[in-house]
């Protein structure tokens, strides 16, 4: 049994936003010292030359990283680094601070291993992050920056929101993601339309001086077809990839109490859902668009087949929620048996494995 398993029942009591708060704090007081890094380095951490990952003209030293919503304000960067970690994704960020949906507006699917959030693009503003990314430094493996509008934004006053923070942060980062698919946001417009989506990255490539990869995040409960489409814009606009998926606003075959909260779903319950547009995407672009894929990590296997669907890295959230502090080294350790197991020298080779 290990300590978190021991404490993560008295953490469950607590209001789910509340624990994540204190978990936040404890890992924001253990980067603070160099001895505190390393130690959590030397426990947490699990290197192995298989794992590397060459993406967006950087090396991700493993494929499994933080997805965006638990590091909203790059509070903990260093920390989610020494826990082994390949890349962490901060934000979604916003132009102004902004205090998101009432409480509560997290809670746990214990049963179903999921959770359901409707933040609301909660945050502290992209002058506070970059502030902190200025004072604490960069990390020392990749970066990724979300980026979003406020909710108050009209479809015109968005494009300019995606501007500011692009312009703010994009020097600190190794991608950024253009978030158009959070169902937990006020929804004015059509924010994945081929015009306002043409609009958009015309703006950023057209108003900003940096060549950082630029990718969407786009939602699982769309049909293929309208998938495939927005796909197809992507390339047509020349993007170096998508983050696939969101979270989901569907509820099937929930068990939980408060499964009925409105909100969008993630862990184990989109888990099948989101493997399923990864392979959409990589069958249908022949594996040429690079996918970071979202939805249900929580595990060696969980994660694999996502790789193996056609995700070149993976993300998590809800699965560190429910496994603790040794969950990249755990998934990482599983990911080499794996390889080994298939006759795959790395996870570069493994990906879109199972494609037809």
């Amino acid at each position: 049994m290990t300590l978190y398993s021991r404490v993560r029942p008295l953490a469950f009591q607590l209001p789910a936003e509340t624990a994540h708060d204190l978990g936040k704090q404890t890992l924001r007081v253990a980067q603070s010292t160099w001895p505190t890094r390393a130690a959590l380095s030397a426990a947490y951490q699990y290197d192995h030359p298989a794992l590397e990952v060459d993406l967006f003209d950087t090396t991700f030293p493993n494929p499994v990283g933080v997805a965006a919503g638990f590091d909203k304000n790059a509070e903990v960067t260093h920390a989610l680094r020494a826990l082994g970690f390949g890349f962490v994704e901060i934000g979604t960020v916003t132009p102004h601070p902004q205090t998101g949906n009432d409480r509560p507006r997290l809670f746990r699917l214990r049963r179903d291993e999921g959770m359901i959030n409707r933040m609301g693009f909660n945050g502290q503003g992209m002058t506070q992050v970059r502030d902190r990314l200025e004072a604490d430094g960069t990390p020392s493996f990749p970066l990724g920056v979300n980026i979003g509008k406020m909710n108050v934004s009209t479809e015109r006053e968005a494009i300019e929101d995606y501007r500011r923070v692009f312009e703010r942060l994009s020097p600190f980062a190794d991608y950024v993601v253009v978030n158009v698919s959070c169902p937990n946001t006020p929804d004015e417009f059509d924010e994945t339309s081929p015009e306002h989506l043409h609009t958009i990255f015309e703006t950023l490539e057209a108003e900003t001086h940096t060549d950082v990869p630029m990718l969407v995040k786009i939602g699982p409960d769309e049909p293929e077809e309208a998938v495939l489409e927005l796909v197809d814009i992507v390339q047509e606009l020349g993007l170096d990839g998508i983050v696939a998926t969101n979270t989901s606003t569907t509820r099937d075959g929930l068990e939980s109490p408060k499964r009925e909260e409105w909100g969008g779903l993630s862990g184990k319950p989109v888990e099948d859902r989101s493997t399923d547009v990864i392979r959409s995407i990589a069958e249908h672009t022949d594996g040429d668009l690079p996918i970071i894929g979202v939805g249900g990590v929580d595990s060696p296997v969980s994660a694999y087949e996502k790789i193996r669907a056609g995700a070149s890295l993976v993300q998590l959230y809800t699965g560190f929620v429910y496994q603790g502090p040794s969950t990249a080294k755990r998934i990482n350790r599983g990911l080499v048996a794996l390889l080994k197991r298939d006759g795959f020298n790395s996870i570069e080779e493994a990906v879109g494995a199972d494609l037809e």
